[in-house]
């Protein structure tokens, strides 16, 4: 069965919670519904008046969990081309459920008497199974769901008598009642910009929107839940670089994300799961949510190293020593999976998980030029930059907090920086995606190597290669996943030749890390470019064309591509954070690819950063965190403002 589209939909979240529709705010098929923990708990909502379907003329999202439908009924009212009879509905997604807010008002000259009826079922579906275009009603399996309406009725039928200027309304409630209640997250950040370029500051606020309402606990601790709808969850690889591209809102998400990996982190090796010692997870599913995946997942290679990336990171963010020290252990753990390996860390795809375990995880994820699958076991390039910078991260970590074993990490690294430079280097100068089986490379030009910049990884001339590689990969929009001149392109895939924001914003940082700033700010550009597209909620993947082409079955909003508006304000401000250090250093993009601009809310440590940059790169801090060194690049003091 095919994967249903979302394109066309619009999506309320409030997580674990989400809600899509059409348009017309009608729940009749597909992926419609309103969802809670990977359970639908309503599959059919359909709205008559008098027996006629209201027709939709607009919708308009008024947040990230909340829209608004207009619709008119033409056959009621006066007489005439003009509607006088007009049905709204407010959505608004919560945590265990939804509340929708009807409200018919009648403008014509006439009392009107109507029958307004609700149609309100659900099948108790998994996300999986809808996902994969086989839902079916299925037993409630324990779920249990409660509907309700003030004014009540029987049977959601009510007889309604609303006089000329006058409006009537109900409001529906729909909850999910086998678990706990959860409160509704309140707003998480202030993170605020104003630019010259308007359209940083509509893509950064809806980010960080998106970002509130993808937020999840798992207990006290808060993690960003990958997407809606398909991946509303905890992941490894996902949620990790989501915190990670997104600590310009905080570090908090990024703590909770790690105590919640770490206590799931593998201590067997079980070939069902594809767990091992050491190893970080892949994804987490509700028991009864789970489909053809176990309900704890770990067939990712990637995850691990990220997990110790991110902590490092989190950690120069300000994330408390008292609350990283107790992750240490974790960290020794996920660096001896990854020495574990012989040669690269590499992966084998197994009968029970997924064909490919890095990002690009589709079964024709990993290609040659020339259009051939690449065989197992894959090592993927950006794996092994990960895996580069997380041998320095840890040797970092555990030196600061003296623990041995910096020393072994640092020699593991430059060890494995030169066994990959000899050996994942194209003709042509590029790193291919991955070796393959034979030890052969997999020679695709492919954004992979957009994410070993800035790693430590690359020698300089070999980045200036790279980043001049992806400046032929970038379509108007963002950075195609692999070029067009390979045999397996096509624009609108899901991994060879779509765009990825978080694919995209990941190699903005490593260009900025590595001093590349032409390209970095053709990149901002091509972000923004993209935001005003999709109305500043950027998808999981659009097309790689030049429309850009929506990708049917993509997830919005996504958290990794969410987070990608507060990752360009890092890139913009050029901004590198050492709390333990005492020094948050700036190096801003100059000329400014946005002109000028003003980033408030910046949360770093225990403070916020308040700092503006003038169209030609010129930076001053206005307020910021206290115990800190505000420094240029070069050094110098930041000009402080005296205001």
């Amino acid at each position: 069965m095919a994967q249903p589209y979302l394109h066309e939909h619009v999506t309320c979240v409030a997580a674990p919670a989400t809600w899509l529709s059409g348009p017309s705010g009608q729940l009749t098929g597909g992926a419609d519904g309103l969802y809670v923990n990977d359970r639908r708990v309503l599959s059919r909502l359909v709205v008559t008046v008098d027996g006629r379907s209201p027709v939709p003329v607009t919708v308009r999202r008024t947040g990230a969990a909340s829209a608004v439908f207009a619709s008119v009924l033409r056959e009621l009212g006066d007489d005439g081309p003009d509607p006088t009879v007009t049905l709204s509905r407010r959505r608004l997604a919560e945590p265990n459920g939804g509340t929708e807010t009807i409200t018919l008002t009648n403008d014509s000259h006439q009392t009107l008497s109507v029958e307004v009826a609700v149609e309100a079922s659900t099948d108790y579906a998994s996300m999986s199974a809808v996902k994969d275009g086989v839902a079916a009603a299925v037993s409630a399996d324990g779920m249990s769901v409660e509907y309700s309406a003030s004014p009540p009725a029987e049977d959601f039928r009510w007889q309604v008598t609303i006089p000329p200027r006058e409006s009537w309304t109900v409001e529906l409630r729909f909850t999910r009642t086998d678990g706990p209640p959860v409160a509704r997250s309140k707003r998480f950040s202030t993170l605020r910009v104003t630019a010259d370029d308007r359209r940083l500051d509509a893509l950064v606020r809806a980010g960080v929107q998106d970002l509130d309402a993808l937020r999840s606990a798992d207990g006290e601790d808060v993690y960003y839940t990958a997407g809606s709808p398909w991946y509303l969850t905890l992941f490894g690889r996902d949620s990790l670089w989501s915190a990670r591209l997104g600590l310009p809102v905080g570090h908090e998400v990024a703590a909770g994300t790690l105590r919640a990996l770490a206590k799931r982190q593998g201590v067997r090796h079980d070939p069902d799961t594809d767990e091992e010692p050491g190893k970080i997870l892949h994804e987490v599913r509700p028991p009864d949510a789970a489909y053809y995946l176990p309900p704890v997942y770990y067939g990712t290679v990637d995850a691990t190293a990220l997990f110790v990336s991110t902590l490092a990171e989190a950690y120069r963010w300000g994330m408390p020593r008292a609350a990283v020290e107790p992750l240490l252990a974790n960290v020794e753990r996920a660096m001896e999976w990854l020495a574990g390996h012989d040669g690269f860390i590499a992966y084998q795809s197994s009968a029970k998980g997924l064909t490919n375990h890095g990002w690009k995880d589709s079964g024709d994820g990993v290609q040659h030029a020339d259009g051939r699958l690449a065989t197992g076991p894959l090592a993927l390039s950006e794996v092994q930059a990960y895996a580069h910078q997380a041998a320095l991260d840890a040797a970092w970590l555990l030196e600061s907090f003296g623990r041995e074993g910096s020393g072994r990490w640092r020699g593991w690294a430059a060890d494995l920086a030169e066994r990959f430079r000899a050996a994942f280097w194209c003709e042509g100068g590029y790193p291919a995606i991955a070796l393959d089986g034979a030890g052969q490379r997999v020679d695709s030009i492919a954004s992979n190597m957009g994410h070993l910049l800035g790693t430590g990884l690359l020698t300089a001339p070999e980045s200036a290669a790279v980043a001049a590689r992806l400046a032929e990969l970038r379509s108007p929009f963002g950075i195609r996943t692999v070029a067009p001149s390979s045999a397996g392109y096509n624009p609108i895939s899901y991994h060879l030749g779509s765009v990825w924001p978080h694919d995209t914003a990941i190699a903005l940082l490593g260009l900025v890390r590595d001093g590349h700033a032409g390209e970095a700010s053709a990149v901002i550009r091509a972000l923004l470019d993209a935001g005003e597209r999709f109305d500043f909620r950027l998808p999981e993947l659009f097309g790689g064309d030049d429309l850009p082409t929506p990708y049917p079955a993509s997830c919005r909003p996504q958290a990794w591509a969410a987070a990608a508006g507060p990752a360009i304000l890092t890139a913009l401000l050029g901004l590198d954070a050492d709390v333990p250090g005492g020094r948050i250093t700036f190096a801003p993009l100059a000329p400014s690819p946005v002109g000028a601009f003003r980033v408030r809310g910046l949360k770093i440590g225990e403070g916020e950063l308040d700092v503006s940059v003038t169209a030609a790169g010129t930076l001053t801090v206005h307020n910021g965190p206290v115990g800190v060194e505000f420094l240029m690049a070069d050094g110098s003091p930041a000009v402080i403002s005296a205001a």
